[in-house]
């Protein structure tokens, strides 16, 4: 089954190769335009109206970049949460009450960013390309909720990453509200609940090391083979496995757009790269 994990070393030299290998094929490297100025901007994102006109279906992949300008850090940037406080992998998490406790902790101040946070721009436009009938379903490594609460059903919001905003016994699955774990986490003096059939109680999310999501996989699995446009937004591409989406709909022939401030290892085999300001790239595709 697999885990969530940064890239595998073999895909870290595909910049350097005049073809790029991707599971078993070559792909030839088109050419892209990339964003450095206003101008650049206005034509890339005409560029990008035309891509999203011919399309049939569109596939976004959202990462933490979309939500940044609604208040929620990201992870691996210059200030993100992760040049602050390293990750607790999930078999720490399972090893340690003491763990377990400031998993708890960490959730618990991190909700001034969750709970206050709502939908940006990049949101509002995929939630009005989602009513149009362009985008089918939104596949997010994000777990901030934030796609649902702009309109797109809850049904077509792909979590590869889980969900921050709610918790689930590991044992039996059962579902508990922050509210409640919170309380009981007080109460006894800042200590892990656990649920009543013993199992550890965590945040509805993938840590490091934990098995992914089948379901979930399997249904972005198959979007990725149905889309015709797959449009990468705010994502570093480096969280294996499904930073190897972009290839994989590559190899099936669809176009990809990849939105990011900051270059990626797929640029070169995109048909299109802006690197710009995702609110300000996508502001132009929200419906009044």
């Amino acid at each position: 089954m697999p885990r969530v994990g940064v890239r595998p070393a073999a895909y870290r030299f595909c910049r350097r190769m005049p073809f790029t290998f991707a599971e078993g094929t070559l792909i030839s490297r088109p050419m892209i335009s990339r964003t450095t100025t206003p101008s650049d901007l206005s034509a890339s994102v005409a560029r990008l109206r035309d891509l999203v006109a011919e399309a049939a279906s569109i596939l976004p992949f959202t990462g933490a970049g979309i939500s940044t300008e609604c208040g929620i850090p990201d992870f691996r940037s210059p200030g993100g949460l992760w040049t602050k406080t390293q990750p607790i992998p999930f078999d720490a998490f399972m090893a340690s009450a003491r763990t377990r406790a400031e998993s708890w902790r960490r959730r618990f101040a991190m909700q001034a960013h969750f709970g206050d946070a709502r939908p940006g721009r990049g949101h509002r436009a995929l939630a009005s390309l989602y009513r149009a009938g362009k985008v089918p379903a939104v596949v997010t490594q994000n777990i901030d909720n934030l796609h649902q609460m702009s309109g797109i059903a809850a049904a077509d919001v792909v979590e590869l990453h889980g969900n921050t905003t709610y918790a689930t016994c590991l044992a039996c699955e059962r579902r508990y509200e922050l509210d409640w774990v919170k309380a009981r986490f007080e109460e006894s003096g800042e200590q892990a609940p656990e649920c009543a059939c013993g199992g550890y109680i965590k945040s509805a999310t993938v840590s490091f090391g934990q098995a992914m999501p089948v379901a979930a996989m399997a249904r972005a699995e198959e979007l990725v083979d149905r889309c015709d446009l797959f449009v990468a937004i705010g994502s570093s591409l480096v969280v294996w496995p499904a930073a190897g989406f972009p290839l994989r709909a590559k190899k099936r022939g669809a176009r990809l757009v990849i939105v990011n401030r900051e270059a990626t290892d797929f640029d070169e085999i995109a048909d299109l790269v802006i690197r710009q300001d995702i609110g300000d790239a996508l502001a132009p595709f929200i419906a009044d």
